[in-house]
């Protein structure tokens, strides 16, 4: 089951100016793993949401809170370009 992991405030914009909304979403495998991987959300409904291959593995759901806790902007701006590239 999908899980909400962490919202940022931190915002990204392609090259057309349109923003996207910065999401860190998990979910369990079943041998009780979690992983993780980041969402954005454009402010234009037009325009595809992008998502990042898996960016992590974690032993647990508080592991996995911890990880996207410490995701700094410059991390953020990387996945966004490996979303787009996808």
């Amino acid at each position: 089951m999908l899980h909400l992991v962490q919202e940022y405030t931190h915002q990204l914009a392609n090259e057309n100016g349109v923003a996207y909304k910065v999401y860190a979403y998990g979910e369990p495998r079943a041998d009780g793993i979690w992983e993780g991987w980041l969402e954005f959300k454009p402010s234009d409904i037009t325009q595809p949401i992008l998502r990042t291959n898996r960016e992590t593995t974690q032993p647990n759901k508080a592991a996995l809170e911890y990880w996207a806790s410490g995701l700094e902007p410059l991390y953020l701006e990387g996945a966004f370009v490996r979303a787009r590239s996808k």
